[in-house]
């Protein structure tokens, strides 16, 4: 018999039976969200009808809403990398400004799959992720938006699974708005799989009144998808009608469950973009993601072959989530030369697989104009943090050699 071990927000370790909610009947309405917008601004949290692109009306289903969770649309700006192949522009697409604590990509996917959970009277949210898991730590903030409450299982070290997990990382914002937490070591989600644990969680909170809504692994499933099909309508009005006016050769991110990278290519395929799609994959392998990809799609009624409209690339290193002292050092170096903070797990991993290729194949990319998606995960960052320590410095004790006289005013603070 499996035994999840939880913990509940005030971070007492249980092998008890899941909380339930002091209202378990409670689920958000489109009155108490638009109530809770009016003290944010105009837009955000609010429920609205979705009417897709026209190109891609004829996908099926079709959402018939999505809220308004992140701040869109992200900016787009050339991104100046050393060492590029002759006549190569790379340009990035922000989409790790799209909120604070609810940034990065999953925010496009939650907008959909967080309106079909009100749709069916969902009170609670489940999902499930790794240790530092973005996905997990968007879906918690943005439940706790809409009144639902969240269930995350993360995915751990079989030695660190009986442990309290800590505040690092995406676990401190998942703890501090209230997330109730289901630790499973690596080797029992190998073993069980997703999809079964999820499902194990879900049947416990049914049984004791709850309505949970379950969202697979970095919100990935065909309705999610919908969040990068929309952001390709964003980035076709940017480069044609904004600012921007870029026709973009390639389109370049990371993939670590498939959805992002599903909704990219779809839509790059059937709209006026025609953008190449690359994916670097950061776990698993380019087989197990076209399959996975082709299933998303299949799901859409697509109509067309995951390996016609994207090409995936190995990038995966030591494996998810472990980096090579040199991925880390490259992290370091783009951010020290251009401003930009990548996160080592996905965007870091994926940018250090384009820039390899540029080196041993300059003249395959000479001249082409580059989107690279940030796809945020910033706070992943900081379970690096022993990792990175050797690669930062510029830091030393002021030289003050004589007492100094005091002049009194700004700054005085004892």
């Amino acid at each position: 018999m499996l035994f999840i071990r939880r913990l509940n927000p005030s971070h007492t370790l249980l092998s008890l039976p899941l909380p339930t909610n002091q209202n378990p009947k409670f689920h958000p309405n489109q009155a108490s969200i638009r109530s809770m917008a009016s003290t944010v601004q105009a837009e955000f949290l609010t429920l609205k009808p979705y009417n897709p692109p026209s190109w891609a009306s004829k996908l099926n289903p079709i959402p018939s809403n999505s809220f308004s969770l992140g701040h869109f649309p992200t900016p787009i700006h050339r991104w100046d990398l050393p060492n590029l192949p002759k006549d190569t522009e790379v340009w990035l697409k922000r989409d790790d400004l799209s909120g604070m604590q609810l940034s990065g990509n999953k925010v496009r996917k939650l907008e959909f799959l967080l309106a079909d959970a009100v749709a069916q009277g969902a009170d609670c949210i489940v999902t499930i992720g790794g240790i530092q898991s973005n996905h997990c730590r968007a879906t918690a903030v943005a439940a706790k938006y809409l009144n639902l409450d969240c269930f995350l299982i993360l995915r751990t070290s079989k030695l660190l699974v009986e442990k309290d997990p800590g505040l690092t990382g995406n676990l401190l914002v998942e703890r501090l708005v209230g997330a109730h937490i289901d630790l499973v070591s690596k080797e029992e989600y190998s073993r069980i799989g997703s999809l079964t644990l999820t499902n194990l969680l879900k049947e416990k909170l049914i049984k004791e009144g709850r309505k949970p809504y379950v969202i697979p692994v970095g919100g990935s499933n065909s309705l999610g998808t919908w969040g990068y099909i929309e952001a390709i309508r964003e980035i076709e009005h940017q480069s044609q009608n904004g600012t921007v006016k870029k026709n973009f050769d390639d389109i370049i991110s990371a993939c670590g469950s498939g959805g992002t990278v599903a909704g990219l290519s779809i839509a790059a395929w059937l709209s006026e973009l025609k953008a190449k799609v690359t994916a670097f994959c950061v776990c698993d392998d380019p087989d197990y993601f076209y399959d996975y990809v082709q299933g998303l799609l299949d799901g859409l009624e697509a109509g067309v072959k995951s390996r016609d409209i994207v090409k995936i690339e190995n990038a995966k290193g030591l494996g998810y989530a472990m980096s090579t002292a040199e991925e880390l050092k490259f992290v370091k170096e783009i951010a020290e030369t251009t401003g930009v903070i990548l996160d080592p797990v996905y965007s870091g991993k994926a940018a250090y697989g384009m820039m390899k290729d540029m080196a041993q194949n300059p003249t395959k990319w000479e001249g082409r104009k580059i989107l690279f998606i940030h796809t945020g995960g910033l706070l992943g960052l900081y379970d690096k943090n022993d990792e990175m320590a050797p690669l930062v410095g510029k830091w030393r004790r002021m030289e003050l050699d004589e007492p100094i006289p005091r002049k009194d005013g700004v700054g005085k603070m004892f």
